[in-house]
């Protein structure tokens, strides 16, 4: 999903013992054999250290983090056009001018979740120190988000899935409250 959240730069070391145990803690949510009313946190170095495992070719340097209850930033360096092209999409000329070369990129959103839904708003976006908000703002999701993440879904509510209940954003962790079976 999105995102377009992403997680800061580990030492080597912590990374290893952080990625494992965020995997670990993943792959139970994932298993879907989790009772109801479990309740799995992620620290900020777990989520860091997955998102920096999971970045497709043209990002790097990822970083996550939550700014206050339901608000996270995520920051990166993205190289737009080999992110298109990695996932098979030749961007067009002017596309490919305008965002060749590695960019430094933050994106501010709010997530909310309750009853198996989320919804991620993006609040602010920025690229190489220019904010892009407005239709520029909708264009890129459209344009460059939505066809490299087709399932992706901003400003309207989607599915958790994995019995998930909802999922609190907070500063000091990350929680995953799964809810009963269907």
């Amino acid at each position: 999903m999105v995102v377009f959240f992403l997680a800061a730069a580990l030492p080597a070391a912590a990374a290893g013992g952080d990625l494992g145990t965020a995997t670990k803690k993943i792959d139970a949510i994932a298993s879907d054999r989790l009772p109801a009313g479990t309740r799995v946190d992620l620290s900020p170095r777990e989520l860091n250290a997955w998102v920096q495992s999971q970045l497709p070719a043209g990002v790097r340097e990822a970083t996550v983090r939550v700014d206050s209850a339901g608000v996270a930033t995520g920051r990166a360096m993205v190289d737009f056009v080999k992110v298109c092209r990695s996932h098979g999409i030749q961007p067009g000329w002017p596309l490919s001018r305008l965002l060749e070369g590695e960019h430094p990129v933050a994106v501010t959103a709010a997530i909310r979740s309750a009853a198996g839904s989320a919804t991620v708003d993006v609040k602010r976006a920025e690229i190489s120190g220019l904010e892009i908000d407005g239709r520029t703002l909708d264009l890129l999701i459209q344009y460059v988000l939505l066809p490299l993440y087709p399932n992706a879904t901003v400003g309207r509510p989607f599915g958790l899935g994995h019995n998930i209940e909802r999922i609190d954003v907070r500063p000091a962790s990350v929680g995953v409250v799964i809810g009963p079976q269907p």
